[in-house]
């Protein structure tokens, strides 16, 4: 299979594919009176550049459809930017705005469905023995085990020979002791040697690199891990020096908070102007009639960074001593009538949406707790300041996996907390997407715990 591994072609035909998709929809839907040769160049180079620039191409194997996605809104939004810019620099005029915004969508369609066809195209074809690579392991621990996942996934394109360990095993992948790896290497056509750093003192690594640097093949080093390893590491460099970041929160990066920002502003912009500009008054009439008191409750809990801020509600229970540290149960006596239904249907939570114009919450993310609670758990509860590395939302994962509400018992602030912090590890804007779309759809449902 050696004839199919070679894949130098991809990231060129790549390039070419999308140059043809921008040129071909310009040509086909652009009036001549708006293009010219200029115009082609600029779009052309534009996009090389904005991708060169945010390093797009170059794919790593594990790369899946879903991995760097966010690299393709960076480059969609900057090129659009550009593409748009080229009408105000030149002082060319076009039918209309909706005319271009239509062709920009159909080229970032087509390029993205591109990149559907492509990841699923190369995965069929790694199956097949195509842009495959051999590779083993010298030494065993536990890690083998975990690394074997990706090693046995016929669309990585990875093919496992077996592994090389100084004590004897009736594993069928054990291939025999590590003197007898050198051997083994060189007749298999081995790509990728892939070695166990705790089996091997300084000198023996270093024979083992030269080895394989002589010999033309990669060799790849697994850490011991002391079981400290997690989902949410990354490997940092300090000049040469690697240093292992065990706590990589997505939304640290730049990109990230700017993105999510972005997304905040405008959701919790059309919400305040749309929803609560003419609900207000009316709630306000409503929860009045029924009690006296204020329209709103504030009370102070804990955001980004463990920072109290003041968190607002729509009142929905009469005024008690007892408000900032019980939450609601069931069948609380403290509800009014309009206070059941505002929680039930979620409308109660409306006016956090100032929290999130204000930048205190986020429209995603863990759900903020009162102050007393938050120094109850983050003693009783492994890892739950965790949860405090982003913004609380006014809804979150956990609130649309059923943990919503009073804490009943033990498990409910655990599981809570274990699906926050999976948010924190894992946060993209589509998983923020899906957050939302399950909320609403839960809303109109309706869920046993809300009240």
């Amino acid at each position: 299979m050696k004839k199919f591994k070679k894949s130098d072609l991809v990231i060129p035909i790549s390039i070419v594919i999308h140059l043809c998709i921008i040129n071909g929809i310009l040509w086909l839907l652009t009036p001549e009176t708006y293009l010219n040769k200029i115009n082609y160049i600029y779009y052309n180079v534009a996009w090389l550049s904005i991708a060169y620039a945010i390093n797009y191409y170059p794919t790593d194997r594990k790369e899946r459809f879903t991995t760097n996605f966010h690299k393709s809104f960076q480059l969609y939004i900057v090129f659009g930017l550009a593409y748009f810019a080229l009408f105000g620099f030149t002082n060319q005029s076009f039918d209309s705005l909706e005319y271009q915004l239509l062709i920009f969508a159909l080229i970032c369609l087509c390029i993205t469905w591109y990149r559907v066809i492509f990841f699923w195209a190369r995965g069929k074809y790694r199956k097949v023995g195509g842009n495959s690579v051999n590779v083993v392991v010298i030494g065993r621990d536990t890690m083998l085990k975990k690394i074997r996942n990706v090693f046995d996934d016929p669309f990585l394109g990875y093919r496992y020979k077996g592994y090389f360990d100084d004590i004897p095993s009736t594993s069928p992948t054990y291939l025999g002791k590590v003197l007898d790896c050198f051997l083994y290497i060189l007749e298999n056509d081995i790509d990728e040697i892939y070695c166990v750093a705790s089996k091997f003192n300084k000198k023996e690594l270093q024979n083992l690199i030269n080895f394989a640097d002589n010999n033309l093949i990669r060799i790849k080093v697994i850490p011991d891990n002391k079981q400290i390893f997690s989902r949410a590491m990354s490997i940092e460099s300090y000049d040469n020096i690697p240093v292992l970041n065990l706590r990589n929160v997505p939304l640290d990066t730049e990109y990230a908070r700017i993105l999510k920002r972005t997304f905040d502003i405008v959701f919790s912009s059309i919400v305040i102007v749309g929803v609560l500009s003419w609900l207000s008054p009316i709630l306000f009439i409503l929860v009045r009639l029924e009690s006296p008191g204020s329209l709103y409750f504030k009370q102070k809990r804990h955001g980004l960074k463990r920072k109290p801020f003041w968190c607002y509600k729509f009142r929905s229970m009469t005024s008690s001593a007892d408000a900032h540290t019980k939450m609601a149960t069931k069948n609380d006596m403290r509800l009014t009538r309009m206070g059941k239904f505002m929680r039930k249907t979620s409308i109660d939570e409306l006016p956090q949406f100032f929290n999130v114009f204000m930048g205190d919450m986020s429209v995603v993310g863990p759900r903020p707790h009162m102050e007393l609670h938050t120094l109850d758990y983050e003693v009783s509860v492994d890892k739950y300041l965790v949860r405090h590395f982003v913004k609380p939302g006014i809804t979150g994962l956990a609130q649309i996996k059923g943990f919503r509400g009073e804490i009943i018992e033990k498990a409910d602030i655990l599981n809570r907390t274990r699906l926050d912090i999976f948010y924190v590890e894992k946060w993209s804007l589509w998983l923020d997407f899906d957050i939302i779309f399950k909320t609403v759809f839960n809303v109109f449902k309706g869920e046993e715990r809300a009240y």
